[in-house]
């Protein structure tokens, strides 16, 4: 008999979906890429859609539904706190509460009424298990030691334990108020970057900064100790009973009330930005030190929305005492929708786990809606479009050429990414080499801050030519030096000459990786620029409509969506990119 295992994921940021089928991941996929509502936190009703039609079967015919935490226990963390912090909290909690009381509390009933004709098991999963089960059950490694970092599940704030076979154990935690993700967050908030979106900004602006305030937050804000632990002092932060991440001490402390987020980048932002990225560097070491002491594992399984932060993990790659890491793609609130399914096949169904060798069963992370030519054809003619179908040659020969001499391409192939790197499926490329094209795809393609970096997908058989990797990186979550004498790609080149790479294998990626190469026979250079296919506020494009409208409405040269290219100046009318601009909701 099939076993289809429904994992959900909602109420917090990034609510998601993935179904397994015999505990082979069959889809997942994130509410925001339908909604088109950025980290959209609503019942994932459309992910789950998605993932019911991409395995061709009805809510009724579920084994089980699991969700990715304990809605009463998160619901006792947050009246604790009120009531530890009453009455200085009462604005806070008035506000949540309705919040807390409709979707939370009542979250068995939402998912009932969301797949109304499910009568099955509804499962309950602490978020943490989650994050861990998401880090560990599709990775290629039959044993591991695992870390979960993030802001805060029910109590937990982080986790360490081991992964063996089909069973997981965590034997450490860190509680709130104590959370690196919060503290990351709270300095995120106050650099004028919005919290749960602004924390890449972050970390692309630290290495215009100097970690000149790192000692003061080691000295006076959080008290850590060898082993990765730590305590906040509360009197700096008000996310406990506020309404704000920051206090008047923390303004004190630091030179100032936050940016506003339309103000003016200064110095201090900078410097901010440096240091509480030392101080999560730092941080993440010493816990991975002690995972090691701990589990004396040589590899390492990490997870949690901390593990996106691809400095750290890069230096946790050359520094830290793993031989080998490997990293949940959708690492933040969405992959605990994948890890509450995993759980449900390995815990509750007592399914046998057989890793696959040297790779993951993540699939490349392709895990979302695809369309098929007939499909994209509809779709692109009901809305005026005009393009041309190639077959596989042709189609990446001319776009090849395209990116050869200097067009950017919006690329839009198979199954979309869940997770939020763009990984070859919904891409923008365009040549690494010319030294203006980082401003060219920050002012006219995404619309967002010049300082922000882009990252280079590179031919995984020739990735060590450039960079300093330690091991493959298929998910873009690492960021490498680059090599000296390489050659000069100031596209994908960061201030501190390091790139967050994307190694880019024919196995996983087999039109991408010939799109690359076709390219590298062109020029000579294995490598492209690869950014999300979206503007700044906007989820990645989901369907062949989204990247039409994006395409439309942008810079972007010419346009592929799988098996048809679209070249600007064929395309009838004409749009405002400012005018767009203007609706779309600031991130």
């Amino acid at each position: 008999m099939t076993t289809h295992i429904l994992g959900l994921s909602a109420f917090y940021h990034d609510s998601a979906a993935c179904l397994l089928r015999d505990g082979a991941i069959v889809a997942a996929a994130q509410e925001e890429r339908f909604t088109r509502l950025k980290g959209d936190a609503a019942f994932p009703a459309r992910a789950i859609d998605a993932c019911l039609r991409r395995a061709g079967i009805a809510a009724h015919e579920l084994t089980a539904v699991v969700f990715y935490e304990r809605p009463l226990l998160r619901m006792d963390r947050l009246l604790e706190t009120y009531l530890a912090l009453a009455p200085r909290g009462l604005r806070s909690f008035l506000k949540a509460a309705p919040l807390w009381l409709h979707d939370r509390i009542h979250t068995e009933r939402h998912i009932r009424s969301g797949l109304a004709d499910y009568q099955g098991q509804l499962l309950f999963a602490e978020h943490h298990e989650s994050h861990a089960a998401s880090a560990f059950f599709p990775s290629p490694h039959h044993s591991a030691a695992i870390l979960t970092i993030d802001g805060v599940g029910e109590w937990a704030t982080a986790a360490m334990g081991r992964g063996d076979g089909a069973t997981i154990e965590l034997t450490h935690e860190l509680h709130y108020p104590d959370s690196l993700g919060l503290l990351y967050s709270a300095v995120t908030y106050h650099a004028g970057f919005r919290v749960n979106s602004g924390e890449y900004k972050l970390m692309g602006l630290a290495p215009y900064g100097q970690p000149r305030y790192a000692s003061r937050l080691l000295d006076e804000v959080i008290a850590l100790r060898d082993d990765g632990s730590f305590t906040m002092d509360q009197r700096f932060f008000d996310y406990m009973g506020g309404l704000t991440m920051t206090t008047r001490e923390f303004d004190a402390r630091f030179d100032g009330p936050p940016r506003p987020p339309d103000g003016p980048m200064t110095q201090r932002e900078m410097d901010l930005a440096a240091s509480v990225q030392v101080v999560c560097e730092e941080v993440v070491l010493r816990m991975a030190r002690t995972c090691h002491r701990e589990t004396k594992s040589a590899t390492l399984c990490l997870a949690g929305g901390v593990a996106l932060n691809a400095v750290a993990n890069g230096r946790l790659a050359r520094e830290g005492p793993f031989e080998h890491l490997w990293i949940q793609p959708a690492a933040g609130d969405a992959g605990g929708a994948l890890g509450a399914a995993f759980l449900g096949w390995h815990r509750w169904m007592r399914a046998e786990r057989r890793p696959g060798g040297t790779r993951d069963a993540m699939r490349g992370a392709l895990l979302g809606p695809a369309f098929d030519a007939s499909a994209t054809a509809t779709e692109l003619a009901s809305l005026g479009a005009v393009f041309h179908e190639h077959d596989d040659d042709e189609l990446l020969a001319r776009t090849a050429t395209l990116l050869a001499d200097g067009a950017i391409v919006g690329w839009f192939d198979g199954g979309m990414e869940f997770g939020p790197r763009a990984l070859g499926a919904r891409s923008i490329l365009a040549d690494p080499r010319p030294a203006d094209m980082q401003s060219t795809l920050n002012q006219r393609i995404k619309f967002r801050e010049g300082f922000r970096p882009f990252a280079p997908s590179v031919l995984e058989e020739r990735a060590h030519e450039f960079f300093d990797l330690t091991d493959d990186s298929p998910y873009m979550l690492v960021v490498a030096p680059v090599r000296p004498g390489a050659g000069t790609f100031p596209a994908i080149t960061h201030l501190d000459h390091s790139a967050r790479v994307q190694t880019v294998s024919a196995e996983r990626s087999p039109r991408f990786h010939a799109l690359i190469a076709a390219f590298a026979a062109r020029t000579g250079c294995p490598m492209l620029v690869n950014t999300s296919f979206n503007v700044r506020g906007e989820p990645i494009v989901c369907t062949p409509a989204d990247a039409y409208r994006c395409f439309m409405h942008t810079a972007i040269d010419a346009l592929v969506v799988y098996p048809f290219l679209l070249l600007r100046a064929e395309q009838p009318g004409a749009n405002d990119p400012v005018a767009w601009q203007r609706e779309l909701v600031p991130d």
